[in-house]
């Protein structure tokens, strides 16, 4: 198995490809069905990019497949032993080793003494809109998989739900203390 560096982009399409054979525009449709841009930055036009590199890499692999009706040929990936030995590896440091987030909200909180209240709040109020939004996205997007949900995609909604319930509750919290403090 390769020790090269694996990011998180790279990890999610890898184990795409281990759940099945799948070409890129299904990659991107499970992407969207799943909310998975919620936790990873997998952007549209990264998805061959990241799949071309696997390839490089040995972890997956292609092969021409004719469209079933008259849509086009499409490269069908499919995960190597090596690949599916290094997603499993990266699936449990994923999952036993904690992480911090590069997100840009906490260089916000460091940046607060540069805004006056006003900003801040609006800022907040804005930022508590978009986490009710997504919260409902991530709503409906679970309970359209019904009861046939897999386990593992709960799971993904369920941990990306209650990250942002427990978020928003913190600015909710914050635009309360910091609304009567003025």
């Amino acid at each position: 198995m390769s020790k090269l560096r694996i990011t998180n982009a790279e990890l999610a399409i890898l184990s795409l490809v281990a759940e099945q054979p799948v070409h890129g525009y299904q990659i991107e449709q499970i992407i969207e069905e799943r909310g998975m841009r919620e936790w990873t930055e997998i952007g549209f036009s990264s998805i061959y990019y990241l799949l071309n590199k696997l390839e490089k890499r040995g972890w997956i692999s292609s092969r021409m497949q004719n469209a079933v009706h008259q849509g086009p040929t499409r490269h069908v990936f499919t995960i190597s032993p090596d690949g599916y030995k290094t997603c499993r590896i990266e699936t449990i440091k994923a999952l036993s080793e904690p992480h911090t987030s590069a997100s840009h909200f906490p260089l916000g909180l460091a940046n607060l003494p540069l805004l006056n209240h006003f900003e801040i709040l609006n800022a907040l109020r804005h930022y508590e809109d978009i986490l009710i939004q997504k919260k409902k996205e991530l709503d409906l997007k679970q309970n359209n998989y019904g009861n046939g949900i897999p386990v593992h995609v709960k799971a993904l909604f369920d941990h990306s739900i209650q990250s942002i319930q427990a978020e928003l509750k913190w600015v909710q919290n914050f635009i309360l203390q910091n609304a009567m403090d003025r």
